[in-house]
């Protein structure tokens, strides 16, 4: 597989080698090695998730506390998502913006979203899957959302699904709450650059502080 590094630190593209015949294909999925060693410190899967989406359905922006943060590792292997990742680490040199990559069950790519970053996808195709791989248990009381539809942010959501139909974004009741970029930032939810970079050095070297 190869496995590169997108204008956002921290986030990365992995995109399989896939070997096919009359019977199907066979591909990778993740490779632990590989992506440590690309994020420079090792990922420690404690927690798989699963996802069922119609067209449509926006999930997030997500993300969680650091320390300790959570890293996920998303793939979709059945339909298609827009998946976004969204530097919202106050201080970081690209704070605010954000990037999107196409993950189908045609191209079978997968995105890494390293602690401190935020999380969004937009499903183009009804009952899509989403797997996450994620280094940290689910935390309520550390887990936070900022609104996906914030101007601010200016996602570059899709307007049409798979089929070519228009698509209407459904949100859940938590997501349309959830505050905007400024308000985050305001009330002190966001995680601070600094505090992220010393918090993956210690990772990469548990002798670190």
């Amino acid at each position: 597989m190869q496995i590169e590094p997108l204008p956002i630190d921290g986030a990365f593209v992995i995109t399989p080698k896939m070997f096919g015949d009359p019977r199907g294909l066979f591909m990778e999925s993740f490779r632990a090695d590989l992506l440590s060693e690309a994020i420079g410190h090792p990922f420690d899967l404690q927690q798989a998730n699963l996802s069922v989406s119609a067209a449509g359905v926006l999930r997030g922006v997500h993300f969680a506390d650091v320390p300790p943060g959570q890293a996920k590792y998303v793939s979709c292997p059945k339909g298609a998502i827009y998946d976004i990742v969204v530097d919202i680490r106050v201080g970081s040199p690209t704070f605010g913006t954000s990037h999107g990559v196409l993950l189908d069950d045609a191209n079978r790519k997968a995105l890494y979203v390293g602690e401190g970053l935020g999380h969004a996808f937009l499903c183009l195709q009804d009952d899509s899957v989403v797997t996450y791989l994620c280094s940290a248990g689910y935390n309520p009381t550390g887990e936070h959302g900022i609104s996906p539809l914030d101007p601010a942010l200016g996602l570059d959501l899709p307007t049409t699904a798979r089929d070519g139909s228009a698509l209407t974004y459904t949100l859940s009741d938590k997501d349309t709450a959830a505050p905007t970029l400024a308000q985050a930032q305001e009330s002190g939810l966001l995680p601070d650059f600094d505090d992220v970079t010393a918090f993956l050095q210690a990772l990469a070297d548990p002798t670190v502080g």
